[in-house]
């Protein structure tokens, strides 16, 4: 017997367990997929069935074609308003951070504590002045409120500058010597020494927009302008109980970025996770 197999003999309740709850996490996925290839009496058949008798594409021809349905217009909204709201932290918290980290100017624990206490206060406190914002500059129903609102990330400010504060000072002092000063220090210093907690940051807040349904549903009107969570809500309502694997269906395919998402960059979240260290000082 060699290592790994002597291994994986001591270790065998640890795989089981974690067997047990992979198994558990994705039975509600499997489930979806499953019954997204059934017909709708089988879906309403009992008792239930997890494998299809006689699995059909029906419901995916079904929820891309329906005329107030426009599933792709949905997707292409979600990823646009996800990806220039990612762009808009990154480019608002990078900078941020760095001053929190870096800088020494009077007040700056103390407003980095203000800016911290602001996370426990409730979206739903904010909403009507945001939306009475949004009226006033007429951004209602357009792109801009989905994307600025919310470009101050405070859990993106925290989250870099824990990291920034592990990088060491000696390597911005060298920069220094070279004549670097607080912008060089940390365009050519910081930021390449940070693309994974940068990237771990940007699949959070790309992930979190790209699935929020309650600011969506509040700032648009117009089918040309819903994302993709609003889309499936009006899908739930107009056909549930009708043509349950189509709402199953709309499902599985809005499912289907986020979890390429997580396949390509699985390893960048979880080296970000790691380098970026909660502990701070």
């Amino acid at each position: 017997m060699n290592f790994r197999q002597s291994s994986m003999v001591r270790h065998w309740p640890t795989y089981l367990v974690l067997a047990i709850l992979s198994a558990i996490v994705l039975f509600p996925l499997v489930i979806t997929v499953s019954q997204s290839l059934m017909t709708n009496q089988e879906v309403n058949r009992w008792p239930p069935r997890i494998i299809p008798t006689q699995p059909t594409l029906e419901s995916y021809n079904l929820v891309l074609t329906q005329q107030d349905v426009r599933l792709d217009l949905w997707l292409r909204n979600s990823l646009f308003a996800a990806s220039g709201y990612t762009i808009a932290v990154l480019i608002v918290c990078t900078p941020a951070a760095y001053a929190f980290a870096r800088l020494r100017f009077p007040g700056n624990r103390l407003l980095f504590g203000i800016l911290l206490v602001t996370i426990m206060i409730p979206g739903q406190v904010t909403l009507i002045p945001n939306y009475l914002l949004m009226r006033d500059l007429k951004w209602l129903d357009t792109f801009y409120a989905l994307i600025l609102p919310g470009a101050a990330n405070v859990f993106g400010v925290f989250l870099l500058r824990q990291f920034f504060m592990q990088i060491p000072a000696e390597l911005e002092e060298a920069a220094v010597l070279d004549g670097a000063g607080y912008f060089g220090r940390f365009r050519h210093v910081i930021i390449p020494l940070s693309t994974n907690a940068l990237t771990a940051l940007a699949i959070f807040v790309f992930l979190g927009h790209y699935n929020d349904l309650f600011w969506p549903i509040i700032v648009t009107s117009s089918l040309e302008t819903r994302t993709l969570p609003v889309g499936l809500s009006i899908i739930q309502s107009s056909y549930a109980g009708q043509y349950r694997p189509m709402i199953l269906a709309g499902v599985v395919l809005s499912t289907t970025p986020i979890l390429i998402v997580y396949a390509l960059f699985q390893r960048r979240i979880i080296q970000g996770v790691t380098l970026t260290g909660m502990g701070g000082r």
